[in-house]
């Protein structure tokens, strides 16, 4: 009785901040626990501790990067334990806690409440409970549909229905988590002629990627359809930002790579192998992670602005890491206004909040210094090409798992910079700032203000 009070006491103590922190480093004691057991090995592996903390850290925050082959060294066992920590990692720990929580028939506290905001993002403390539930239920809808139409197609491809279930419910987890895990041994190049899987996969990545919030808004547009009532459905303005973003961001990188690539990589392809390499590759780097391709024969400006794709990430509370769209959004709406002489941001009928600006910034910011600081980290324990480890640091922050091949030659250290990443990446450049920040205080004076050159 004792120990729990004081565990209580400890826990109250916590910020909110703190126990998602804690829950994701518990999530990922708990997978690299279970990644060892060699029940879950293919014969005659033997994994090291730290390329087992690795594929889990990778796991957990759904970024795909792998210091070893995940067809070669797991069983199917091991293929399905992985897909599960898939599963837990990109609906996000209180997700699925909220639902086994609920399914228990408990209640949800106040505390409870406040790590699920913090771990989906959100401002509002109502009706989260029904959030998450919401989307379990249509994540789970979207992986089982993508596990039968995946697993039927594939009958053309495997000798029995077991291998072929398998590869489609692992395929449609990965994708849909944006987890970038595969059990092909070499990712989607065996179906880089195969339309059909890309497609599937495609939208499979966008629906993980382009948020919860947007999912949730969809579903009640077509059920106010289906209803057919009167009342005009509308999107918030963070749907309508985020998918602005999101779509555009596909469109032009799909235009990119085309452009630069053109008469590099594309110069012997037909028109329709270009147009489904560019597609899926900008797809990807939202934070899919899964290729048609060795991205390292691609061109050192489609390299590049592979990276800077990766950098931005998937959309707000989705599986995806980076800065996320909205941030990105916002940036380029306050350069433009500013440069425009507008004192405020105007989209979509409304006004940006003043504090939503500077959060941007805070977040384009501390990504930038962290990942210059990582590059140069690597740089100087790794004796590798600058561009390879700029890819797998904007890979890792981005949680896309996107790899010119340089993962299982890093260093011990060298691992250790990446995990960091892939974590921060999963939980968010806040959450980070919060662990980092003491405790708030009041100030009870002030100096005069002053003005600096800026600029």
């Amino acid at each position: 009785m004792k120990l729990l009070s004081k565990e209580n006491k400890i826990s109250n103590q916590l910020s909110t901040i703190h126990l998602i922190v804690i829950y994701y480093l518990l999530a990922i004691s708990i997978s690299t626990l279970l990644l060892s057991i060699p029940l879950l090995h293919s014969p005659g592996i033997e994994l090291s501790f730290i390329d087992t903390l690795f594929t889990a850290v990778s796991a957990i925050s759904v970024t795909g990067l792998t210091v070893v082959s995940t067809a070669e060294t797991f069983n199917a066992y091991g293929k399905i334990a992985i897909a599960f920590i898939l599963q837990l990692g990109g609906i996000g720990i209180m997700t699925l806690g909220t639902f086994i929580w609920v399914l228990l028939g408990k209640k949800i506290g106040l505390r409870g409440r406040q790590l699920i905001r913090i771990d989906q993002n959100s401002r509002n403390l109502s009706g989260l409970v029904k959030l998450m539930l919401k989307i379990f239920k249509i994540i789970l809808v979207i992986e089982l549909v993508g596990t039968i139409i995946l697993s039927t197609y594939f009958l053309n491809y495997f000798d029995t229905w077991q291998e072929a279930l398998l590869h489609g419910f692992f395929g449609a987890v990965s994708a849909t988590t944006n987890g970038g895990f595969d059990i092909t041994g070499a990712s989607l190049i065996p179906f880089a002629n195969d339309y059909f899987v890309q497609f599937v996969n495609i939208i499979l990545i966008i629906l993980g990627a382009i948020g919860f919030p947007v999912l949730i808004e969809v579903q009640e547009l077509m059920k106010g359809m289906y209803q057919d009532t009167n009342d005009k459905y509308k999107f918030s303005l963070f749907t309508k930002l985020t998918t602005f973003t999101f779509v555009g961001l596909v469109l032009i990188g799909w235009l990119l790579i085309y452009l630069l690539e053109r008469n590099a990589f594309f110069a012997d392809k037909t028109w329709h192998e270009t147009l489904f390499y560019s597609l899926f590759q900008s797809v990807t780097s939202r934070s899919g992670g899964l290729s048609t391709m060795d991205v390292s024969e691609f061109s050192m400006p489609t390299l590049i602005l592979t990276c800077g794709l990766m950098f931005i990430g998937a959309s707000p509370s989705s599986v995806g890491g980076g800065i996320r769209t909205t941030t990105f959004a916002i940036m380029l709406l306050a350069i433009y206004n500013y440069a425009k002489g507008n004192s405020s941001i105007k989209v979509f009928g409304r006004e940006i909040d003043p504090e939503d600006i500077s959060r941007s910034f805070i977040v384009i910011s501390t990504a930038t210094m962290l990942c210059f600081i990582a590059t140069i980290t690597l740089a100087s324990s790794e004796n590798l090409p600058i561009i390879t480890i700029l890819f797998e640091v904007s890979s890792a922050f981005g949680t896309t798992g996107l790899s010119m091949g340089i993962t299982p030659d890093l260093s011990t250290f060298g691992k250790c910079v990446i995990m960091f990443l892939m974590f921060i990446g999963r939980i968010g450049i806040f959450s980070f700032l919060f662990i980092l920040r003491g405790k708030e205080t009041k100030d009870i004076y002030h100096y005069p203000t002053e003005k600096v050159i800026i600029g």
